[in-house]
């Protein structure tokens, strides 16, 4: 299942801006193992957008600049990996608010006045991390309906790392081979489904 160049453009994110994140380790990761693969990888920070909390007031004013750029960024990239931490047995605020945010649709701009378009289509793998056995696992219970709910297709296979504050190597990669071929099979089949989606 070798992803084919042209069809092969992946964005990677983590549901955190913490810095020592083990999610945000793991979106680096899986950034790495793609790129091997030969995909063409955007790794996204969310830190680096400023995306206020989502209120219809404020988008009736006009959609936020960086609102406008991550709606670019998603809609642009056929394939994503979201890295998913688990909060109270969640996902994040951050996260949610994020995936709320883009597919708001924008009125004043005919492009964009589909809510959806950032969305509907694209192929998603879902993995999570976490210093307990579970590995944030029902994080992903609760993300994938909001992925399925905004017309994303969702990849069968996805991955949740235990025990991850241990996981990962000097260089910022997973330790464990099994590990890697867990992440590589979600990456695998997430790339392989895009390039059939695509034709």
């Amino acid at each position: 299942m070798n992803p084919t160049p042209s069809l092969a453009k992946l964005l990677v994110f983590a549901g955190s801006t913490r810095l020592n994140s083990l999610n945000r380790q793991l979106a680096g990761a899986a950034a790495g193992l793609a790129r091997a693969s030969g995909a063409e990888v955007t790794l996204l920070e969310l830190a680096d957008l400023d995306i206020p909390m989502y209120n219809a007031d404020l988008e009736a004013r006009g959609t936020p600049a960086d609102v406008m750029k991550l709606k670019a960024l998603l809609h642009s990239h056929p394939a994503w990996i979201i890295c998913s931490p688990e909060y109270n047995g969640s996902y994040t605020a951050l996260l949610k608010n994020t995936l709320d945010g883009a597919p708001s649709p924008v009125r004043r701009d005919p492009d964009w006045q589909d809510g959806l378009k950032s969305f509907t289509g694209k192929v998603v793998g879902v993995l999570s991390a976490s210093p307990g056995a579970l590995g944030g696992l029902r994080s992903q219970s609760h993300l994938v309906p909001l992925l399925l709910n905004s017309q994303c297709w969702v990849a069968p296979a996805s991955f949740a790392l235990g025990n991850a504050g241990s996981a990962f190597d000097g260089q910022g990669g997973l330790a464990s081979g099994s590990q890697r071929q867990k992440v590589q099979a979600v990456i695998d089949q997430v790339l392989f489904a895009a390039r059939c989606l695509a034709g």
